[in-house]
């Protein structure tokens, strides 16, 4: 199999041919070799490549050609401003020309507004104005992420002139499996697939044969609601309107699968304790300021544990046993409360939570809680008797256990959901956060039952 995988791999491209035809400067042959290719592997080879050989793709290929690489290639955020300014800057806009609309505007919004506008300036005024009013978006919104290429059919058309204005249209259109239906006004009032269209009578009124009900999103709309109203239904591509219910673009797949990436990057950096996901090639010193501010918080939240500690110093000094517990304790309770936390924060993420299931969470988290301290309590109970032969001690670890357990659970599973309620992201329900607040609460619970019965124990 892994032979199988190697061979397909050495098929799809040389690299080290297609280097040697650049080098040699046969032109002919490495473009029949090079575009023959899958744009994705054309985009593999020209990024791993260095400068000097890219600057020979420059000259063999149109800024048409580089930019079928450029709407797939997947770069780091301030790589794409090194690799355009390897360019010559009217080559560098043609092409950004040719990108789809909101591919260009990816592109654009990751380089400084000097270069931004340059070039804008070098490109078509129709292009530029297109280019321009996806870039007046907030950022993280459908208008950010939508595209203006696509297909528009008037409803009063028939099937006849529809299928005349998509021969017409579908080169430059981004996706033509969806027709969407708009009146005079430019209102969406309807959606038809692109099957509907060609199997339909050709003099029948595409009014009469369109769903008029379409499912829409606004262009103020938060990107992550809009990948989860997709999922939801499936779609390949979905309009966006405006206030005013006239069509502005629509979403495709493509885009929805990276917002989907981006945000589980994100959701996953702020449970992991750090503001965004170390960039893999970052250096240390940058890894190191983007972990930090969370590391410092959890360093005084650890000092105020240490504390907590330090009040119950006669306890310990009366029966030292009971200090040889509390990493146990503490993290058993930590491990509960992060897997309820994970279970809380994935569920609000993908829709599952809402707010009729919020509280049947709740109640179901408490329960698990219980049923998984009763079972730990019970287990190291027996553990400490046999190996301490001390049952008083094993009972007080034992409650302590179970009693931490269900806390830890319930907090791991109530704090995303309040914060969910007060509209802050409840990914920043860190495992280190919630594993910290339970070193405090369990050992809170463990020594202040130890000094209560204290008199028992010795």
């Amino acid at each position: 199999m892994v032979e199988q995988k190697r061979e397909n791999n050495e098929v799809r491209y040389n690299e080290e041919f297609l280097q040697m035809l650049l080098m040699e400067q046969e032109i002919d042959a490495f473009r029949e070799h090079f575009l023959a290719l899958h744009p994705y592997d054309q985009a593999k080879f020209y990024e791993k490549v260095g400068p000097d050989i890219r600057q020979t793709i420059y000259l063999y290929l149109s800024p048409e050609e580089m930019a079928l690489i450029f709407e797939v290639i997947d770069l780091e955020d301030d790589e794409y401003e090194q690799f355009l300014s390897e360019m010559d800057p009217a080559y560098g806009a043609e092409m950004l020309s040719h990108m789809y609309t909101d591919d260009a505007v990816d592109v654009l919004n990751e380089l400084d507004n000097e270069q931004r506008e340059s070039f804008l300036e070098m490109m078509d005024s129709e292009t530029a104005e297109e280019i321009n009013e996806l870039l007046g978006y907030a950022q993280y919104t459908a208008g950010a992420i939508m595209t203006t290429e696509y297909v528009t059919i008037l409803e009063n058309s028939t099937v006849r002139s529809a299928m005349a204005v998509l021969r017409k249209e579908a080169p430059n259109a981004e996706t033509i499996y969806y027709i969407f239906v708009v009146n005079d006004q430019r209102q969406l009032v309807g959606v038809m697939s692109l099957r509907d269209l060609i199997i339909a009578d050709e003099d029948i009124l595409i009014h009469d044969i369109m769903s008029e009900r379409v499912v829409s999103v606004k262009v103020g709309d938060d990107q992550e609601d809009v990948a989860q109203i997709m999922r939801d239904y499936n779609f390949l591509a979905i309009p966006v309107i405006d206030d005013n219910n006239e069509l502005q673009g629509i979403i495709t797949v493509d885009d929805i699968i990276d917002v989907i990436d981006e945000e589980a990057s994100d959701d996953y950096s702020k449970l992991a304790g750090i503001s965004d996901a170390d960039d893999f090639d970052a250096g240390p010193f940058k890894a190191a300021m983007t972990r930090l501010p969370w590391l410092i918080i959890l360093l005084f939240l650890g000092m105020f544990t240490a504390n907590l500690m330090g009040q119950f110093e006669a306890t310990l000094e009366k029966v030292a046993l009971l200090a040889v517990f509390i990493p146990l304790i503490s993290g058993t309770s930590g491990n509960s409360g992060t897997q309820a936390l994970a279970v809380a924060v994935r569920g609000i993420a993908t829709g599952e939570v809402n707010e009729q299931s919020k509280l049947k969470l709740l109640m179901k988290e408490c329960l698990t809680g219980l049923f998984t301290g009763l079972a730990c309590g019970v287990t190291v109970v027996a553990i400490i008797f046999l190996w301490k032969h001390q049952i008083t001690i094993g009972l007080l670890v034992g409650a302590a256990i179970c009693c931490s357990i269900l806390v830890a659970t319930i907090a791991g599973s109530f704090i995303p959901l309040l914060m969910d309620k007060l509209g802050i992201d409840p990914a920043v329900a860190s495992g280190p956060f919630i594993t910290t607040l339970n070193d405090v609460t369990s050992i809170l619970i463990y020594l202040g039952l130890a000094t209560t019965f204290i008199n028992q124990i010795m």
